[in-house]
């Protein structure tokens, strides 16, 4: 009975990782640039952050991609923050960019990267809901 469960639950969690991947990237190609453009070209932090995931390398390449998102991002609070919000923004950045320091290869790099977007969609998605902004 517990194989069957842990079965599931894997079941699950392929299937929800699945549909979060399905979307294919709309750039015209796999070049930076073209990814870049997307990205810069996304209305919105969580529309670009959708279109990072699908547009990834999975490699150190997304590095740019990611900084395109922080800043996308970012644009949405950093600039009505107050001191103490920019420095618990800037401690949780330095987390990410401590977390894999130690590790070798780029999949490593790409990871860094994504913890980096998300922290700065995290600040971006609390500051729309505090201004009663939609996404």
């Amino acid at each position: 009975m517990r194989l069957r469960s842990c079965l599931v639950g894997l079941v699950l969690v392929l299937t929800g990782s699945a549909a979060r991947a399905a979307e294919e990237c709309p750039a015209k190609s796999t070049s930076m640039d073209d990814v870049i453009a997307v990205l810069n070209a996304a209305p919105s932090c969580d529309r670009a952050m959708q279109l990072f995931e699908a547009c990834s390398y999975g490699a150190s390449g997304d590095v740019q991609f990611g900084e395109v998102v922080e800043k996308k991002c970012e644009a949405d609070f950093l600039g009505r923050s107050k001191p103490p919000q920019k420095l618990s923004y800037r401690r949780e950045l330095r987390v990410c960019d401590r977390k894999y320091r130690n590790k070798s290869g780029t999949m490593y790099i790409s990871a860094t990267a994504f913890c980096r977007a998300e922290v700065a969609q995290r600040y971006s998605q609390r500051a729309l809901q505090a201004g009663g902004a939609g996404h």
